[in-house]
């Protein structure tokens, strides 16, 4: 029973890795391809490759991510069922919130819903949930990483209209469409080294509490390489009606636009990442880092309606990925017959 609820779990991880992967595809490329600076299935391969890469780049996430929820010793069968379960019921709150936005083309967090799901399930579950590690590296860096985001898009564009000021429109735009490959290539490996250690995380939590390691081991090769293969596979499936969102709905981008908008928000998912260890939301910065480059134009220019039903999608997802997560506990529960 305890083996087979590890190999349940490890696969419905790497099922929400490949979720992660396709619905997130956009912010690494939406305004690559929107600005026409790459073809769709180029800025998709490159995508893959750089999330590939960058899953293999650190491990502080995956710590992080793991320390969210203190599941009870593994002394007994029982008890460690009881653990992987609320896991799996987190994973699955996770996947489902996903697969919503997804279907709704709007841009929500997967490491809110992630760690919104585990929360909601370890409630449920009667597990510990570490809020301290919640306020410090889950929601002060969700709430200061879009406004950074957009404060810091909004000046370096500003930078660059006055740089290039006096310089031929046609020859700058060229010039920013090639860079965009560069800038679009530096965010997607941001976001396999955000991402793909998320699933990493809960990997190894369910390891942990299946007795298969220990909780002073460093990550299995097997674990990063898995979970660098997920996200990486489901990016190249792409993930349309988010990149129509992000690239159009918001504000129609230039190539100056596009790159800053992709050079902040690789530079803070950086940051974060190698400076605090925080899982902060890829999809936040990169909408909110459009939002502050487009911004400069003029406030008008960008569509706050259609932003307005990004922002409460960000705000319900914490919520709504819990409350599936309980919910999927409690299913799970009479499933596998774990005493709550």
């Amino acid at each position: 029973m305890e083996l087979t609820i590890v190999v349940v779990v490890v696969v419905v991880a790497l099922v929400f890795d490949y979720t992660n992967g396709f619905h997130d595809a956009a912010n690494a490329i939406a305004t690559s391809v929107s600005t026409r600076a790459l073809t769709p299935r180029v800025a998709l391969g490159m995508a893959a490759v750089m999330n590939f890469i960058g899953a293999f780049l650190g491990q502080r996430v995956a710590e992080t991510v793991s320390e969210v929820i203190t599941l009870p010793s593994p002394d007994t069968t029982a008890v460690a069922v009881h653990g992987l379960v609320i896991v799996l019921a987190g994973l699955l709150g996770a996947i489902t919130w996903n697969l919503i936005t997804w279907y709704f083309g709007l841009p929500s967090s997967s490491t809110h819903a992630l760690i919104g799901g585990l929360v909601g399930a370890a409630i449920a579950g009667g597990a510990s949930v570490q809020w301290s590690t919640i306020i410090d590296k889950v929601v002060l860096p969700m709430l200061a990483s879009p406004l950074f985001g957009f404060a810091a898009a909004f000046v370096l564009m500003t930078a660059i209209m006055w740089i290039f000021r006096k310089r031929n429109p046609g020859r700058t735009n060229r010039g920013f469409r090639a860079a965009q490959t560069v800038s679009a290539a530096a965010m997607a490996l941001g976001h396999g080294l955000q991402d793909a250690q998320k699933t990493m995380g809960v990997i190894f939590l369910a390891l942990v509490t299946g007795g298969f390691a220990s909780q002073g081991d460093g990550l299995p090769l097997w674990v990063i390489f898995a979970a660098a293969a997920a996200i990486s596979l489901g990016t190249y499936a792409g993930g349309w009606r988010i990149m129509r969102t992000l690239g159009r709905r918001i504000i129609d981008l230039d190539p100056a636009r596009g790159f800053a908008s992709e050079t902040v928000a690789a530079g803070v998912l950086y940051t974060t990442a190698f400076a605090f260890q925080a899982p902060i939301s890829t999809t936040h910065t990169i909408t909110s880092a459009v939002m502050g480059a487009g911004a400069t134009k003029r406030f008008s220019a960008v569509r706050w309606g259609v932003a307005k039903s990004i922002v409460m999608a960000w705000i319900l997802t914490f919520p709504a990925a819990g409350l599936v997560g309980a919910g999927g506990y409690w299913i799970a529960h009479v499933l596998f017959e774990v005493a709550p």
